[in-house]
């Protein structure tokens, strides 16, 4: 194996001299690393890309420049704030969790599920509650577990576990070797990719069309990365999967199918062909908006081209077949060959290992789900989370069980969730609300506990969940850069003390025995998992916190040193002398350990998959409506970095976007303001005039309406936005993960009658 670690030497400038510290990027997917400089009073003064870093090679976009402001932002909290009288105040930290012991101990004795918890998005990238988050959720044992899974990529987890048995086994798109790359549903030039993220995205296509390459965009609106493709399909909002039926038709009624990697390891391919039967390209264009003649060329295309690679990202999830539009995308992949090779997609090694890096313990079992339902409306647990559109309802609805207490770590429940307007009544109903979350923002007003940690520079970084979707094995640990401020403790301590209360021992027990007795049951299971006592599992670092895990899995994941059993393998301690980081080599083969399923193939046509094509029918458009999609900015992430003033400046971004046509028969004029409507609410918001989206679809970016005089967010309140999920209609799910339907939500636009 490879391990070439980058060897640049750091100088210590000495006393009351700037210095330079390598970090890895905490604010979106491409991992990528940055020289943060900072003087002697540990301010940032710039950030830059690291040019010796290992994966990113200096690469930098304006959110990673703007790191240092984000830290500093003068609106984040630097004590916690408790309600007394009904208003939020500071309070000492132990005045704080003795608050929370008293909110939510006896909730938690009388019936745990009461309580739910939300893991918000920033999570994702904390290594601090990655590593805490199974003892978090079996501390608290509630099965109201809620996260933006079923706002984002929950159907190409779902997927993943139908066709290879495993949920975390999602390829990527060879990005260095493909020769054709279509991306379905994706703005990677604007986001950097999800799910298979990269540094550079732009360079990467440039290298793409020079090696003789083409791209292929499918999406409905004019992105930024569409007007860079060779060929733009304008796919009619949320009929995603209709395309790509008609592609499968043609690949296989033509007898195109050529495995390859995947050759005597599939099943179903003979239901397959019945399920995809009747869609013909006629069919599918009709449903799609897509020309048939296009359909039967990308799909010649896609089988005629040794290395190709089919990506889909927000547009193929967040519709209402978001399941089944990922399955057909992956089955596309597999029966043109592309899957699990060089230029088409792989599975990425990480370097703490997975389910599937790992022998299995026992014979694999169906992936199934509703274990459990919720209350109310009836919805099936997917994955051990049940659908964010049903928080509402469980708080709002009178009965046994109704939820009354919750915990948010790090989530703005108030503008990321669909029909906004109840999630913020049902914020203002609750018997406790505490909240893991440095502001106070439309979300956190409402909490009877803001617990606030220190910025993401005092600490540990470490991209544990995202390594399993780089472009390239690698590994890069980041120490704190300066210290956490005098008055704040680590989110480390934060969330082991709330370990402690959710257990039952109190707002004063000592979250260092917590912290013991998840290493003790760590390191059981990786002697477990190498077959050898644990007196053999020692680590490198014994005292407490992130980096004694750490270095357990590392040292026992597929390129550590078993502790002392692998000469030369990959420790915890090598990777802190290698802060530019260490490559691992490019992504191989991986198929024999992947595939999980219980007959040990990739089950091309699961049976849940079948039942719910089979009820599928192509959509109707709503007289007078138009179909509302979301939108993408380089400057921002969800409801994230809007407070950041570099990040803020500019025209109004959060803008709907509709075509001059539209506008013509519509009545409205550019710049104007216009009232949309849907079935869960209304907004107003200005318009822009533009080709960008085509007549029938208009276009507005999530996360916006900083309007909420309660929360203190100077610099989002100068532009607030509105907010988009005012329209999103939570009762629409995808019925296979209950992710919600956040794209091709019919709306009906019109002139804003005059203020009076």
């Amino acid at each position: 194996m490879s391990t070439r670690p980058s060897t640049v030497p750091l100088p210590d400038p000495g006393p009351g001299v700037p210095r330079t510290v390598p970090r890895g990027c905490p604010l979106c997917e491409a991992m990528c690393g940055l020289a943060v400089t900072l003087d002697a009073d540990d301010r940032v003064v710039t950030v830059r890309g690291d040019d010796h870093d290992v994966y990113s090679a200096g690469y930098l976009c304006p959110k990673g420049a703007s790191l240092g402001a984000v830290d500093d932002d003068p609106d984040r909290l630097t004590r916690p704030l408790v309600r007394r009288a009904g208003e939020l105040r500071p309070a000492t930290w132990d005045e704080a969790f003795s608050e929370v012991d008293r909110l939510l101990g006896p909730l938690l004795a009388a019936d745990r599920d009461t309580v739910a918890a939300y893991i918000g998005n920033p999570t994702g990238h904390n290594v601090a509650f990655t590593l805490l988050a199974g003892r978090l959720a079996r501390s608290l044992g509630s099965a109201q577990t809620y996260s933006p899974a079923t706002m984002d990529q929950l159907p190409q987890t779902v997927t993943a576990a139908l066709l290879f048995g495993e949920p975390s086994s999602i390829p990527v798109p060879d990005l260095d070797t493909t020769d054709l790359l279509v991306i379905i549903g994706g703005n990677p030039l604007v986001s950097n990719g999800s799910v298979g993220a990269s540094p550079d995205y732009r360079g990467k296509l440039r290298a793409l069309r020079a090696r003789g390459g083409r791209l292929v965009v499918v999406d409905p609106a004019r992105t930024a990365t569409a007007d860079v493709a060779d060929d733009h399909l304008r796919v009619r909002p949320g009929t995603d999967l209709f395309l790509l039926l008609g592609l499968l038709h043609v690949v296989i009624t033509e007898e195109r199918v050529r495995l390859r990697a995947a050759e005597g390891r599939v099943s179903g391919l003979a239901e397959l062909r019945t399920a995809v039967a009747p869609w013909t390209p006629a069919f599918a264009a009709r449903a799609c908006g897509i020309a048939p003649d296009a359909i039967v060329r990308l799909a010649r295309e896609l089988a005629g081209t040794g290395r190709a690679a089919v990506y889909g990202r927000l547009g193929t999830t967040l519709n209402r077949h978001g399941t089944l539009t990922c399955w057909a995308l992956q089955v596309l992949n597999v029966v043109c060959g592309h899957l699990d090779r060089p230029g088409g997609l792989q599975f990425t090694r990480p370097v703490t290992g997975s389910p599937t890096t790992r022998r299995a313990t026992r014979p694999p079992r169906p992936f199934t789900t509703g274990r459990y339902r919720s209350r109310v409306g009836g919805h099936p647990e997917v994955l051990g989370e049940l659908p964010v559109a049903a928080l509402a309802e469980e708080i709002l609805t009178p009965g046994p069980g109704r939820v009354r207490g919750m915990v948010v770590y790090g989530g703005n429940l108030a503008r990321s969730m669909p029909d906004s307007t109840s999630m913020q009544r049902a914020l203002a109903d609750l018997d406790a609300l505490v909240c893991v979350d440095p502001y106070l923002n439309e979300t956190t007003r409402y909490a009877d506990v803001i617990l606030p940690p220190p910025g993401s520079l005092t600490r540990d970084h470490f991209d544990l969940v995202l390594y399993q979707f780089a472009q390239r094995n690698f590994a890069r640990f980041s120490r704190p850069a300066r210290p956490v401020p005098d008055g704040m403790i680590p989110e480390w301590e934060i969330l082991l003390r709330l370990c402690a209360i959710y257990e039952g021992r109190g707002p004063g027990a000592d979250p260092g025995l917590v912290d013991d007795e998840i290493a003790a049951s760590l390191r059981a299971s990786v002697a477990r998992g190498l077959d050898t006592g644990e007196d053999g599992i020692v680590t490198d670092f014994p005292e407490r916190g992130p980096r004694r895990l750490l270095d357990l899995r590392i040292r026992s994941g597929p390129y550590g040193d078993h502790f002392g059993r692998v000469p030369g393998g990959l420790t915890l301690a090598r990777l802190l002398g290698s802060p530019h980081g260490i490559d691992l080599g490019p992504l191989g083969p991986r198929l024999d350990e992947v595939i999980r399923t219980p007959s040990g193939t990739i089950e091309l046509a699961p049976a849940q998959v079948l039942d719910a094509l089979a009820g599928v029918a192509a959509p109707v458009a709503e007289p007078g409506t138009l179909l509302l999609i979301g939108r993408r900015d380089l400057r921002s992430k969800n409801s994230w970095l809007h407070n950041v003033d570099r990040l803020a400046r500019g025209p109004e971004r959060a803008m709907l976007y509709v075509s001059p046509g539209d506008a013509h028969d519509l009545g409205i004029d550019d710049g104007g303001t216009v009232s949309v409507g849907s079935a869960a609410g209304r907004i107003r918001v200005p318009v822009r005039l533009t080709d960008e989206v085509p007549d029938g679809v208009c276009s507005l970016p999530h996360g916006w309406g900083h309007d909420d005089d309660n929360a203190r967010l100077h610099v989002a309140a100068r532009q607030p936005g509105v907010n988009s999920n005012t329209l999103t209609d939570g009762s629409v799910l995808d019925p296979l993960s209950g992710t919600v339907q956040m794209n091709a939500v019919p709306v009906r636009v019109e002139p804003a009658p005059r203020d009076t």
